[in-house]
């Protein structure tokens, strides 16, 4: 393999302090793709990026994160005839600017099969034009459990859309129950929001019982999924979830809203059992019940320990996820001749 491919991604990709899931799959998929012999000549989002778009010769497979290609969509789409554009969604944004995108581009990789319908749904792409690469996970060693099953985790930057104050709001309804909080993601997104955040924590009396870190380096954050009893995620929005499967990585259960493909990354065993409980979004009760059980019912937290084991032996690989794109892109490759 000696094939040549441009990669264009956020900028943040660079920043320790912007450790998401996006930037993450990027990295990961670029060191994955490198190691087959491809030579990944990565582009990042900013001022030059007209000026990179043009300098790359007609004919080249260009990898765009639809996070650039929705905010720079003219760029894209004034080179889409003589580029090979493959979009690579994270998210959905439904708007004018990302259907001009994915109109223009040769193929498209989306990173969940909600995410798959819904632009399908929404910009009539041929079926045959729309990918699933699901994130992979690297499997940890097991979690070190508690015996009260108090240690409560919950990953994502702290802004409104991850519905911190949902969780917030369900962890005063049980705070007379023996549990700690550890939140870990970047705090700069929204710092209005993390002042309110701590104002209504402080309001309810578990102020002392919640902590941020802020966000983590590799190491920290599996510390973290480690020592932590279940993950807890009130999101209003996740296209997939990496959080999630990160946890199941390490045999943690989940409780999380079911929103997006939250439930793809979840999962289940073979006999249907889910490695922990999905609840209604934007629904603090249906959340806080779902946290008592779990304090209360050492069975309940047997079965979903059990559950979330089963599931850690069976998760997706990076591999597995490399070898759709790699398939993706020399199908590019193959298929298209060089625009004359």
């Amino acid at each position: 393999m000696t094939d040549v491919l441009h990669v264009i991604v956020p900028a943040s990709i660079r920043d320790p302090r912007r450790p998401s899931g996006g930037n993450g799959y990027d990295r990961r998929v670029c060191e994955e793709l490198s190691a087959r012999g491809w030579q990944v000549r990565t582009h990042l989002d900013g001022p030059g990026l007209s000026s990179i778009i043009r300098g790359i010769p007609d004919g080249a497979v260009v990898l765009v994160d639809m996070l650039v290609a929705t905010v720079d969509h003219d760029i894209f789409t004034a080179h889409a005839g003589r580029l090979r554009l493959v979009a690579l969604s994270h998210m959905t944004f439904a708007n004018d600017a990302e259907a001009a995108v994915l109109a223009a581009a040769h193929a498209v990789i989306t990173t969940s099969a909600w995410s798959r319908d819904e632009l399908r749904r929404r910009c009539s792409l041929a079926a045959d034009a729309i990918h699933v690469a699901p994130p992979g996970a690297d499997v940890g060693d097991l979690a070190e459990f508690s015996t009260s099953g108090g240690n409560l985790l919950c990953v994502g930057a702290v802004a409104p859309h991850k519905g911190h104050d949902a969780l917030v709001d369900a962890l005063s309804a049980v705070r007379d129950l023996p549990w700690r909080c550890v939140f870990v993601g970047a705090l700069d997104l929204d710092p209005g929001f993390v002042v309110r955040l701590g104002r209504q924590a402080a309001g309810e009396g578990i102020a002392a019982r919640l902590s941020f870190t802020g966000p983590l380096g590799r190491d920290a954050l599996e510390t973290a999924y480690s020592t932590a009893d279940l993950l807890v995620s009130a999101s209003h929005f996740e296209s997939y979830g990496m959080a999630v499967t990160e946890a199941l990585a390490h045999g943690v259960p989940v409780l999380a809203t079911d929103v997006g493909g939250v439930a793809e990354a979840l999962g289940q065993v073979p006999d249907g059992r889910l490695p922990g409980r999905l609840v209604p979004p934007r629904n603090s009760t249906a959340m806080s019940n779902a946290l008592r059980q779990w304090l209360d019912d050492a069975a309940l937290r047997a079965d979903w320990r059990a559950a979330a084991a089963h599931r850690r032996g069976a998760l997706r690989t990076w591999t597995e996820t490399t070898d759709v794109i790699e398939w993706v892109l020399q199908r590019t490759v193959a298929s298209l001749e060089v625009p004359v």
